[in-house]
């Protein structure tokens, strides 16, 4: 019955996503896709289809499409989506689709549509593998429909081989890419194009298994640079080999392209400068040219600073580009101060952001590309201050989808999706689902539509997964792992306690909001609960500690003791001492560290402490992100990548603390200023809300600061002025503020 219950649960949360489309089409395969699912992994599979159409008119056609795992989309030969559909997993059992408006592709008389799908076939930690390579293509239109059925042709791409030698690690979904254009399909994606492929097969409607439901893509398509030079090209010989490092102007997400003149045969390889990022292999590609002139872009995207080239002697090489796809935001918040190192900080934080954001949110995007919810906690809080509102999308996506995959026995782990990893790591599940993830995301966005689709889950795992014991505090639970940091030093049993704590106050506030008062009743007890025993067990009179903890002493879990809220103000000179002589968490955890600071008064020495802990990533001269650990490549901060969002948390700091800008209403509606510019001179900030841009600069001089302050229409600014509160409405402002 337990299981019967999660069960409905989840179908429940899945219909809420779903729309109301009617299907019609098929999924559809290739007649000859391999039956051996060993040989099934990492394949390419052309469809097409000729199709006689009418005038369109003035109507606008969409076409529905649905694939497991990617694909490229040309109609008439005109590329109309580069790199389609999300990696599979709104749910443990279903699948996205993709609502593509086609109307300007299509013409009066015959269209071609041509379809080049990437299956995975692998688990990795940011996928759900449904095991068919398919196709679903639905188009119903005024007059006309475009509906994949056994009237398509397709055929697997045998042009796309396996390499040899050296795989990606497990934790990639993806498969090296390595294509032999002697075995090309010439012309078959060209206007008018006809192509000598099988019938397809029909294997299923919509709604079959494996695909299941279908749930529209809730993300925006990719922005994309279109092929462009790179900043500079070095080349060197390397024995039969000319090695062609190309330059990128930043740690960004690319698809190499080459045009050549070669003879046949010969096998060029293609992989970044960060192929080892993060210590474990990640993806390269390979091309074995054919005879004369030839182009190509090898089509699954990987990242770094550079694109590595080895290219054989002899073949002519006319020209090296790339292509640039990411989500589809801008950078349009900003921050800017009289100390470099933070405005270098702020720059390095957004870039590394950006490059963890594609199909989810990602810890990294070369060694594994998976939604670990500690690191989407941090990042939606970077896109708050850095992004424009587009990036909202990925948050809400990412919480539908850990909700979606909530376990019978109601625990929920990330990453998800994945068809590969289950584990618990409590102490961001209850981060994920509380005050700084959750609640963070519907505080800063506005959105609380996703609040009744998931609250009751949330309450579940909240209350039927963890326990109190008779003291009103927190029972120690493993899960699946008893990770709360990488480092050394980690007072586990402590930090779950400020954490669970969080995470009543953002279910507190979600009980209110749907009325739910039996709920807020035990939900506010359990609180009180705990407010009364926190300090009574763990505070020694100098630090916080748990009893049965005998390690160092613990910086992690002063900080969070303040940001939970236990820690009263005459705790906090000794709690300061603590912070300025331990430094044991990671780039993680060292932004709640600082963030405490702050909520304590201490600006100078979070400003200071930023500085000491964040100086070599932010002084290195080349490398345009932030890394995983204090170190690259080290063990003890699991393979330290050199690109992970999570280390960039002082961005939001710097607009939320040291310009003050926070939201009191959510959405920003209302929202606050208050400064706190520790030994900075001038800062300033901007970023977009719904109701528009807020910006703050600041200036202290003379004991005073003078700041200037842009609101929004439709929304309110709350600042105290001499002591006393004031607010000020839309417009322009210029207001002096004493220290």
């Amino acid at each position: 019955m337990k299981r019967l219950f999660t069960l409905i649960a989840t179908l429940l949360v899945v219909l809420s996503q779903a729309d109301a489309k009617e299907w019609s089409a098929q999924w559809i395969m290739a007649q000859n896709t391999p039956t051996k699912s060993k040989l099934l992994t990492n394949t390419w599979y052309c469809f097409h289809k000729s199709v006689e159409l009418p005038a369109i008119g003035s109507q606008s056609v969409y076409a529905d499409i649905a694939v497991d795992s990617k694909y490229w989309m040309w109609i008439n030969g005109e590329m109309v989506v580069f790199e389609g559909q999300l990696k599979r997993g709104p749910s443990p059992r279903d699948t996205y689709y993709d609502h593509v408006d086609i109307t300007s592709y299509l013409n009066e008389g015959r269209n071609d549509i041509a379809i080049l799908v990437w299956y995975f076939g692998n688990h990795g930690n940011s996928h759900n593998s449904s095991g068919k390579p398919a196709l679903l293509f639905d188009c119903q239109a005024e007059g006309f429909t475009i509906l994949s059925d056994n009237t398509w042709s397709a055929t697997y791409y045998a042009a796309y081989e396996q390499t040899r030698g050296t795989q990606p690690n497990e934790r990639l979904a993806e498969g090296n890419i390595r294509f032999n254009a002697q075995r090309e399909a010439e012309g078959w994606t060209a206007k008018g194009a006809t192509p000598s492929f099988a019938k397809a097969v029909e294997v299923g409607k919509a709604g079959y298994e494996p695909w299941n439901n279908l749930i529209k893509r809730p993300i925006p398509f990719w922005k994309d640079s279109g092929l462009v030079e790179y900043e500079s090209i070095e080349q060197q010989e390397s024995g039969d080999y000319i090695v062609y490092t190309c330059h990128l102007p930043y740690n960004c997400h690319v698809t190499p392209w080459f045009d050549i003149e070669a003879s046949a045969g010969e096998v060029i390889h293609i992989q970044t400068d960060n192929y080892m990022g993060g210590s474990y292999p990640n993806l390269r590609s390979e091309y074995v040219t054919r005879q004369g002139s030839q182009q190509y872009e090898s089509l699954g995207w990987i990242n770094g600073h550079a694109i590595i080239y080895r290219i054989p002697k002899g073949i002519k090489v006319n020209s090296l580009r790339y292509r640039e796809t990411g989500f589809n935001t801008e950078f349009t918040g900003t921050f800017s101060c009289d100390d470099d190192f933070f405005n270098r900080f702020w720059q390095k934080a957004a870039r590394t952001l950006y490059v963890t954001m594609r199909d989810t949110y990602m810890d990294c995007p070369d060694r594994e590309r998976a939604q670990w919810w500690g690191d989407v906690v941090i990042e939606q809080g970077e896109a708050f201050y850095a992004l424009d509102t587009r990036s909202h999308t990925l948050t809400y996506k990412g919480i539908l989808e850990l909700m979606n995959w909530q376990r019978a026995d109601g625990t929920i782990f990330s990453p998800c999706p994945s068809g590969r990893f289950y584990k618990e790591y409590p102490s961001q599940m209850l981060a994920s689902v509380g005050y700084y993830g959750f609640y963070t995301y519907y505080l800063y966005s506005g959105d609380d539509s996703f609040i009744p689709v998931v609250y009751d889950r949330i309450h579940r795992y909240l209350h039927d997964v963890w326990q109190m014991d008779s003291d009103g505090l927190v029972i120690h639970r493993k899960g699946g792992s008893n990770w709360g940091d990488w480092g050394d030093n980690i007072d586990i049993e402590l930090l779950l306690n400020c954490w669970y704590y969080l995470a009543l106050q953002a279910e507190r506030e979600f009980a209110l909001m749907l009325d739910k008062q039996s709920d807020l009743e035990m939900i506010e007890a359990k609180m009180a609960g705990m407010r009364q025993s926190f300090n009574r067990r763990y505070w020694t009179g100098k630090e916080y500690r748990s009893p049965k903890y005998k390690e160092t002493t613990d910086d992690r879990a002063q900080a969070m003791a303040v940001l939970a809220g236990f820690a009263p103000e005459e705790y906090y000179p000794a709690i300061l001492e603590v912070l300025k002589r331990e430094y044991h968490a990671s780039p993680y955890m060292e932004k709640y560290i600082d963030e405490a600071l702050f909520r304590m008064g201490y600006a100078d020495y979070a400003l200071e402490r930023a500085r000491k802990r964040f100086d070599a990533m932010v002084n290195h001269p080349t490398l345009t992100t932030l890394w995983e650990g204090w170190r690259i490549g080290d063990d003890d901060f699991g393979g330290g990548t050199i690109n992970h969002a999570w280390s960039g948390g002082m961005l939001t700091l710097l607009s939320q603390y040291v310009v003050g800008i926070s939201p009191v209403e959510a959405g920003f509606k209302e929202f606050r200023v208050a400064p706190q510019m520790g030994t900075l001179n001038r800062a300033e900030a901007s970023f977009d809300t719904h109701y528009g841009t807020i910006r703050a600069s600041l200036l202290r001089h003379d004991g005073s600061i003078d700041l200037r302050l842009t609101v929004p229409e439709g929304t309110i600014a709350h600042l105290t002025v001499d002591g006393e509160p004031r607010t000020y409405r839309s417009g322009e402002h210029h207001i002096t503020l004493t220290e």
